[in-house]
């Protein structure tokens, strides 16, 4: 597997996206940037676990799973980011053992990477996929760069944004089954914002 290793280079708010982070990950060896728009319990997390010297008074759900795993003698290897399918980064956990054996786990990309922090497990990136979602920036000042990403991130968002809105159809025509139905779909493919939508139509009736 052509995996390339990634570090974290920062997290920004989304200005137009309400609710919605943007983690950057870069290569560590190479020039390219790889965009992840995630939720705010999620960049949350990620910015405690990078803080070394924060720490909430009671444990957040990812520091819960961690200490969980170091009770059982369960070390996290690697975080892979393996696929990338309709604006969605997938992404599984390697763990292992106090026996040694290696397991993997399915994991949301943001939760994935929470955990790596928390465990100072390296982030790899299948090559195909950083081939077709990497940003190239090179050559170019650091206020230009961070103009060039807010760019790239408002054109991701954006795109997001057309997936929801093209989602959902006028919610009035629809029954309450097919309201949940497309609500458990959404949550599948991880559109958690149309999800949101449809579970407050749902509420609403």
């Amino acid at each position: 597997m052509d995996l390339i290793k990634l570090n974290i280079k920062g997290i920004s708010f989304s200005q137009s996206q309400a609710g919605a982070y943007a983690l950057l990950l870069e290569e560590e060896f190479g020039d390219r940037k790889l965009p992840i728009i995630i939720g705010n319990f999620e960049a949350q997390a990620i910015a405690l676990a990078l803080e070394k010297d924060l720490f909430p008074p009671r444990p957040l759900t990812h520091d819960l799973f961690a200490n969980f795993a170091r009770h059982f003698q369960i070390n996290i290897q690697s975080v892979n980011i393996y696929k990338l399918e309709e604006g969605i980064f997938y992404s599984n956990i390697v763990c292992v053992d106090k026996d040694s054996d290696i397991f993997e786990l399915d994991s949301r990309t943001s939760d994935a990477i929470a955990m790596a922090v928390r465990f100072n497990a390296p982030i790899y990136v299948l090559k195909s996929v950083m081939d077709k979602a990497g940003i190239e920036i090179n050559m170019i000042t650091e206020e230009d760069e961070e103009e060039h990403i807010e760019s790239i991130l408002q054109d991701i968002e954006d795109e997001i944004k057309e997936i929801v809105d093209s989602a959902i159809p006028e919610f009035e025509g629809l029954s309450k089954y097919e309201l949940e139905q497309k609500l458990k779909e959404a949550l599948e493919k991880e559109h958690y914002e149309l999800a949101a939508r449809l579970r407050d139509e749902l509420n609403k009736r």
